[in-house]
C-alpha cells in the first residue's frame, strides 16, 4: 500500500510504518510532486537545445528577431516623422479652377522672380552654401506654355515658355526653403475646357506660413504688370469666364469721334461713379451702374466702351444672352462672379430675345432652345440674388424702341446715351485724324502722326445729345460750336504755336468733305466713313464720296429687302 502526501513537499517522501504481527510489511514508493515552474524550465530547456543543436531554427529566429525590431523602428520613425510634419510643416493647396494657379506658374517660371530685388545682408558660411544651392537647384520636369506678344504695329510675335510641369520641385523664397508638387489628375476633367484636373502643394516650414501670402501677392502683381496697358476680353464659358484670345492694346479716347462733348459727359457720369462707393455703401444702396448706348450700325457704340474700359483700366466681359446652354442660374452667376476690375457688355439686346418671341409665337426657329427667360434676366441685373458689389454694366441696341420698359428703367438702366451717324463736324475730325500733316497721296495705312494725339481739344461748351435717367455732374449749353470754330481752334492748337495752317490743302480738302457730308442724301456711318478713309488717300476720299454715297445707299437697300434695316435721319441725332 502506498501512501502518498498531500504536503506541497516536491521531494521524495517515505512513511515509516509500525511492524503490525501477522500483517505483511508494505513497502514505501517515493512519491515525486512536479512545482509550477518546472514547465517553463523544460521549455526553456527545449529551446536552448535546439538553440545550440539545430542551426537552421537559431538563423530563423534571429531573423524573425530583426524583422520584428525593424518593423517596430520603422513605424516609430512614420509616426514620428508625422508628428514632426504637424509641427514644422505647412501646406497650401491651389487648384487649377483658381486664378492665382496660373499666376503661381508663370512667377515661378520667370527666374526674377526667386532674385531678391534688394541685396540680402551678408550671412555665414551656410548661408554661402545656400545661395550656391538655390542657385543650382533646377526643375527637371517642365512643360511649354505658348504665349503671344502684341507689338504696337498690331502684330503678334510667339513666345515659349517653360512652366513647371508635374512633378516634384524645389525653390527658394525670401530665405526659406519650398517644396512644389504639381498633380495631375487623370480620371478628372474639367468639363468646360476639357482639361484635366490639377493641384499645385506648396509645403515649407510653419514658422515661414507668412510668405504664403506674400508669395502669391508678388504672383499676382506680376499678373497684372504683364497685363499693363492691355484690354483683356472674356467670355463665358460653361458658368465661368475665360479669357478670349490674346490681350489687346487700349484704346484711347481720342481714337473714338463722337459728337462734341459726348465723350466727356459720359466719361465725368463714370469717374464720379467710380468716386462714390463709400456714399453707395451708407446709404444702403448696390454700387452698381448700367448704360445703355443706342443708335444705327456703325455709330461707334462698342468701341466707346472699349475706349471707356480702357481709360479705367478694366477688362471687358462679353455676355451673348442668344447663347444656347445659358440658363437663368448661370446668368446670375457669371454677373456675379465677374472678374475684377471688369465691365460687363450685353450686345445688341433688342436681339437677345427675338428669336424666343418667334418661337412662341410660330414653334420656334429649328434646333433653337429657349435658356434664358426675360424674367431671369431682370432679377440678375437687380433682383435679390444679383450682386450688390461694384458692376458696371453697357447694353448697346440699335433699336431702342424695341426694348422693355422694365429692362431700361432707373437701376437697371442709369444713363442713356444715343450715338448717331456722322454730322459734318464729326466727318472733319476724323478726316484731319487719318491725313493729317503728311504729304498729298499719303496712305492712311501708314499714318505719320504720332498716335494718340487728339485732334482737336475737348470743348466743354457743347451739347450733350443724350436721355440720361440719372443727375449728371453738368448740363453743357445747348449751342453747337461751328464747323469753322473748330478747325480755327484746331489751327491755333498746332504744333507750331501760330495760326498759320501747316496744311492749308488738308483744310480745304476738310471743308470739302463736310460739305459733301451735310448735303448727302443717305445718313453717313462713322464706319462706313473710316472704311472710306482706309482704302483712299486724302484727295480720292473727296473726290470719290458719292462711290460711298451709292455703297450705303445700296446697302440699305438690300438690308431694307431682308428686313433688317432701318434707315434713320441724321436729325435725328
Amino acid at each position: 500500500m502506498a501512501i502518498i502526501s498531500n504536503g506541497n513537499n516536491t521531494s521524495n517522501t517515505s512513511t515509516n510504518v509500525p511492524l503490525v504481527p501477522g500483517v505483511p510489511q508494505l513497502e514505501t514508493i517515493p512519491t515525486t510532486i512536479p512545482s509550477q515552474e518546472e514547465p517553463k524550465s523544460f521549455i526553456n530547456k527545449l529551446v536552448h537545445d535546439q538553440l545550440n543543436s539545430n542551426p537552421i531554427f537559431s538563423a530563423g529566429f534571429g531573423l524573425m528577431a530583426v524583422g520584428v525590431s525593424l518593423t517596430i523602428l520603422r513605424k516609430s520613425l512614420v509616426t514620428i516623422s508625422t508628428i514632426a510634419q504637424r509641427r514644422l510643416l505647412v501646406s497650401l493647396e491651389i487648384s487649377s479652377k483658381d486664378p492665382s494657379y496660373i499666376w503661381f506658374l508663370k512667377w515661378m517660371s520667370n527666374p526674377t522672380s526667386l532674385s531678391p530685388s534688394v541685396p540680402p545682408p551678408p550671412r555665414g558660411l551656410l548661408g554661402r552654401i545656400e545661395d550656391i544651392l538655390a542657385r543650382r537647384v533646377k526643375s527637371h520636369e517642365l512643360a511649354v506654355e505658348t504665349k503671344y506678344e502684341i507689338r504696337k504695329d498690331g502684330s503678334s510675335k510667339a513666345e515659349f515658355a517653360l512652366v513647371p510641369g508635374p512633378g516634384t520641385h524645389y525653390f527658394r523664397f525670401r530665405g526659406a526653403w519650398f517644396q512644389v508638387k504639381r498633380e495631375r489628375a487623370t480620371n478628372m476633367l474639367d468639363l468646360n475646357s476639357g482639361t484635366p484636373w490639377e493641384t499645385l502643394h506648396l509645403t515649407t516650414l510653419s514658422r515661414d506660413r507668412s510668405l504664403f501670402a506674400d508669395l502669391l501677392l508678388s504672383a499676382r502683381q506680376q499678373a497684372l504688370q504683364s497685363q499693363a496697358g492691355h484690354t483683356i476680353v472674356y467670355t463665358a464659358w460653361g458658368a465661368e469666364w475665360k479669357p478670349f484670345g490674346r490681350p489687346r492694346g487700349r484704346r484711347g479716347m481720342e481714337s473714338v469721334v463722337l459728337k462734341q462733348g459726348l465723350k466727356e459727359m459720359v466719361k465725368d457720369d463714370l469717374d464720379g461713379f467710380m468716386k462714390r462707393g463709400e456714399w453707395y455703401f451708407e446709404r444702403g444702396i448696390p454700387y452698381r451702374r448700367g448704360y445703355l448706348f443706342h443708335g444705327p450700325p456703325g455709330s461707334g457704340k462698342s468701341s466707346f466702351i472699349q475706349a471707356l474700359a480702357g481709360s479705367l483700366e478694366y477688362n471687358i466681359c462679353v455676355l451673348n444672352l442668344s447663347e444656347r446652354g445659358l440658363t437663368d442660374d448661370k446668368l446670375n452667376h457669371l454677373l456675379v462672379n465677374a472678374p475684377e476690375r471688369s465691365v460687363v457688355l450685353l450686345e445688341d439686346v433688342d436681339a437677345a430675345f427675338v428669336g424666343r418671341q418667334a418661337g412662341a409665337a410660330g414653334g420656334g426657329e429649328k434646333g433653337f432652345n429657349p435658356s434664358v427667360t426675360f424674367s431671369g434676366l431682370l432679377n440678375a441685373l437687380d433682383g435679390v440674388a444679383s450682386s450688390t458689389s461694384q458692376r458696371l454694366l453697357f447694353m448697346t441696341t440699335n433699336h431702342i424702341e424695341l426694348l422693355d420698359p422694365a429692362l431700361i428703367r432707373p437701376g437697371r438702366v442709369d444713363l442713356k446715351v444715343l450715338i448717331g451717324d456722322a454730322d459734318e463736324e464729326m466727318a472733319g475730325r476724323l478726316f484731319r485724324r487719318f491725313y493729317r500733316i503728311g504729304p498729298e497721296d499719303a496712305s492712311p495705312a501708314h499714318p505719320t502722326s504720332t498716335p494718340g494725339a487728339s485732334p482737336t481739344p475737348p470743348s466743354t461748351s457743347s451739347p450733350s445729345p443724350t436721355i440720361s435717367t440719372s443727375p449728371t455732374p453738368s448740363t453743357p449749353p445747348s449751342t453747337p460750336p461751328s464747323t469753322t470754330s473748330s478747325i480755327t481752334t484746331s489751327l491755333a492748337n498746332s504744333p507750331t504755336g501760330s495760326n498759320i495752317d501747316p496744311d492749308p490743302e488738308l483744310t480745304e480738302l476738310t471743308h470739302q468733305l463736310q460739305s459733301l457730308v451735310s448735303s448727302s442724301p443717305v445718313p453717313i456711318s462713322m464706319a462706313a466713313l473710316q472704311g472710306h478713309f482706309i482704302r483712299h488717300s486724302r484727295t480720292e476720299a473727296v473726290h470719290k464720296f458719292g462711290e460711298l454715297v451709292e455703297e450705303v445707299r445700296e446697302g440699305r437697300k438690300v438690308g431694307a429687302a431682308g428686313g433688317g434695316a432701318r434707315t434713320v435721319s441724321s436729325s435725328s441725332f
